[in-house]
């Protein structure tokens, strides 16, 4: 018999750590190569760990609701064959995890001791808390693995309010100037939300989900400043089209061709002419995208799901309706993968969906815009002439990142799509 680990697995792009969502096994359970084992959710997705191995549940390691780094144990497995692991156990004396109170890990007055030779390594998540809150890294016992400090573990501290500064010794001679170190007081805990809660009311916790969709909107509308435009579009002859193949298309591909197949596919064609609102920014440089890969949002009762058409100005008109049907089936029965929601360049939301005319969405970081399509209204509209008639109207609503992109090339990519929208016709527009 052998002892197998399972690790944490980078679920994507600059994916440093993974949240237990839920366990599927329990100790004890026999399971086989790829099957899935947890649910795990990070800022970016929510995806399923599958096994590396066939064998029998050892141990899980890690709780529901723990946060672990991309490479620390979650459980072990018992496998047929080999030598058995050496399972490396704590000390006695080393408190682990579950025995140590929180007050007890923050209470620190001197550094806690790490080999002298071993370099410490944090990561992304760990650093950008410390700095928030003022924490010593150096002050605070870390339970991840090789004594690693994890995000959950600053988490328990800030929760106490009781943050570990380093101990001031006491001065041999009087000082005439406080040094940099003295000067440094622990920032005060931030005040809880205090929400009047009244008979009746319901509680809904918070999921991991929903606590990544938070993180990831409060990030884009923080660190990018967005501009708003809006056009005014006329899709009488789109409609019209659309409205004479709808029940021939369907009977013959077995799946709807939507209106919103045609927006996807004229955003795609005016990406192309206008690269520049394909772009993301990186700090010091814009980086613009080559390959045109298409985000769009899909809902459940209690997420939002973004995945990916790769490569949508290749694709016909029927091309991009498959792919945004059989995308949103995974959505709606949890198959989606995690490589569907990577590399997205630019979004395009179908709010028409829910009757809304008129909309400023937040952009998907780091991307650097998100187009709004709302819901299609029969208005009168004077025509040339001076001749009033019922017209099929749409409003796009696009949002920028105004670091990357100006008015002058979103008024004119705008301008493209209304363009190549009110010249589908079935003359000149083949959905194959």
């Amino acid at each position: 018999m052998a002892l197998e680990q399972i690790k944490m697995p980078q679920l994507g792009e600059s994916v440093t750590e993974g949240t237990i969502e839920k366990w599927l096994v329990k100790p004890g359970d026999h399971v086989n190569k790829y099957d899935a084992l947890a649910e795990v959710n990070t800022d970016k997705v929510t995806a399923e760990v599958p096994s590396s191995f066939t064998g029998v549940i050892k141990e899980l390691i890690a709780n529901e609701g723990d946060t672990l780094a991309v490479g620390e144990i979650v459980c072990t497995i018992e496998t047929e064959g080999g030598a058995t692991e050496e399972v490396v156990e704590a000390a006695p004396e080393q408190p682990t995890a579950e025995t140590v109170k929180p007050a007890e890990v923050q209470k620190h007055a001197t550094p806690v001791n790490r080999d002298k030779g071993a370099k410490a390594r944090y990561s992304p998540a760990v650093l950008k808390l410390s700095q928030e809150h003022g924490i010593d890294l150096s002050l605070v016992s870390g339970t991840g693995n090789e004594g690693r400090i994890t995000r959950k573990d600053l988490l328990k501290i800030i929760e106490s309010g009781e943050i570990p500064v380093a101990a001031q010794a006491e001065p041999e001679v009087e000082q005439t100037q406080a040094t940099p170190q003295a000067q440094v007081t622990a920032p005060a805990k931030a005040a809880p939300v205090n929400v009047p809660v009244s008979a009746g009311d319901i509680e809904i916790p918070v999921t991991g989900v929903r606590k990544a969709i938070a993180a990831n909107m409060l990030r884009s509308k923080h660190e990018a400043p967005h501009a708003w435009t809006m056009i005014e579009v006329d899709v009488t002859n789109m409609v019209q089209y659309r409205d004479s193949i709808k029940n021939d298309f369907k009977q013959k591909e077995g799946f709807n061709v939507t209106y919103f197949a045609f927006f996807v596919k004229a955003v795609s064609q005016a990406l192309k002419e206008f690269p520049m609102m394909n772009s993301m920014w990186a700090g010091d440089k814009i980086i613009q995208k080559k390959d045109i890969n298409i985000s769009i949002a899909v809902a459940t009762e209690d997420a939002l799901f973004v995945p990916v058409i790769k490569n949508a100005d290749e694709k016909t008109i029927k091309g991009i309706a498959r792919e945004v049907n059989e995308l949103a089936a995974k959505v709606r029965s949890g198959k989606l993968k995690s490589d569907e929601m990577q590399g997205g360049t630019f979004t395009v939301n179908n709010t028409g969906s829910f009757g809304s005319v008129q909309s400023m969405g937040i952009i998907n970081y780091p991307q650097a815009a998100i187009l709004q399509v709302e819901s299609i209204v029969k208005r009168p509209v004077i025509m040339d002439g001076g001749m009033i008639a019922a017209r099929d109207m749409v409003n796009l609503c696009l949002s920028l990142d105004h670091r990357v992109l100006d008015g002058l090339v979103a008024g004119r990519f705008l301008a493209r799509v209304k363009e190549i929208l009110e010249n589908i016709t079935k003359e000149n527009t083949s959905v194959y």
